[in-house]
């Protein structure tokens, strides 16, 4: 399924509309444009502002990618919409115009193309669905990884195609979860949350390394579920054990921080984690609806979010993707949209 935008498209009759926080602040930008957009930043003031709201997207539209007038009245008479993300659980972008969302809600992929206006729902061969895919990553030829926890499989979307493609492993994988990709060296870093292990393999797909045993003490995991590799550092999202582990490249411990609780700098229901380009680690809770920023150390630096609907607030999130230009994509699942900040500060 693609949309193309087309510069000329036949007139047609308008038939109805649609209608369609804590330590922040609204200001008004753009004051000569007629319409006012309200920015929000955190922290609030009288501290700098580090971190504002671009935008949200949950179809398409929301940015910028048109439809023909026969997809539109398709839906119209067929209805449901799979261009519509359903349940968001990762999103991962390649260059500075291509996102892709994992959605097991539509079980599929999400691929815009803000360049060439675009849109496809990436699928296996034949239109097969991707059950689960719960999580992305994306190697440095631009190639895009799945993990699918139902089908127990990785899948990869070859750079410049449209399908999702099975990648063989020479370990069985039992409940697949969190991905990441070295891009110096292509080795893939998969989580397997029913092993309680991360394993390790190289771009052809021959095992590595497992790192990690069911356990609480320091270097075991307990359904760990997210995982990212930055600055020669794998950040491991233990989630039963209620804390972020960092771990070098060959699975050495380095440190860890979290502890169980509710209010803020502890984690209730750690997901998604990610470290921008100043060593800030990013914690997403979907628990707590919010994401906390940490040091290295654990300390707490800030958080952002809290529940609700609007920009800025979340309903169990999921995944967290920062791009080279310190872009944070948030997979906000229950709001059934993405969510787009970006890091404006310099290092806390």
């Amino acid at each position: 399924m693609k949309i193309n935008v087309y510069k000329h498209l036949w007139p047609i009759c308008v038939i109805g509309l649609l209608n369609s926080c804590a330590s922040m602040e609204l200001t008004q930008v753009d004051s000569s444009s007629q319409k006012a957009q309200l920015q929000l930043r955190w922290p609030a003031p009288p501290a700098s502002p580090r971190i504002i709201f671009e935008q949200s997207f949950s179809t398409p539209d929301e940015l910028g990618i048109g439809r023909s007038f026969w997809q539109w009245l398709g839906d119209v008479v067929f209805g449901g919409d799979k261009t519509h993300m359903l349940r968001p659980m990762d999103v991962v972008t390649v260059g500075e115009h291509l996102i892709f969302v994992a959605d097991p809600g539509v079980r599929g992929v999400h691929r815009f193309d803000i360049r060439d206006q675009s849109y496809v729902l990436i699928q296996r061969k034949d239109e097969a669905d991707i059950p689960s895919p719960v999580a992305l990553s994306s190697d440095k030829e631009g190639n895009v990884y799945i993990s699918d926890s139902k089908l127990a499989q990785l899948l990869v979307i070859r750079r410049g195609t449209q399908v999702a493609q099975p990648v063989t492993l020479d370990a069985p994988l039992q409940q697949p979860t969190g991905l990441a990709i070295d891009t110096s060296s292509g080795n893939i870093y998969l989580l397997d949350t029913a092993q309680h292990q991360v394993l390790v393999f190289s771009a052809a797909g021959q095992l590595k390394n497992r790192i990690g045993e069911r356990g609480t003490r320091t270097g075991e995991l307990n359904f760990p579920t997210h995982i990212q590799v930055k600055n020669k550092t794998l950040l491991v999202t233990d989630s039963l054990n209620f804390r972020i582990q960092l771990f070098d490249l060959k699975g050495r411990y380095l440190s860890g921080f979290g502890k169980a609780g509710q209010s803020s700098g502890y984690l209730s229901r750690p997901k998604g984690v990610a470290m921008n380009a100043f060593g800030h680690i990013y914690v997403v809770d979907s628990l707590l609806n919010n994401i906390q920023l940490f040091d290295r150390s654990g300390q707490l630096l800030m958080m952002i979010g809290e529940q609700g609907q609007q920009p800025g607030q979340f309903w169990l999130p999921t995944g967290i993707h920062i791009n080279e230009q310190q872009k944070i994509y948030v997979a906000d699942s229950h709001n059934r949209r993405v969510q787009v900040f970006r890091y404006i500060g310099k290092a806390l």
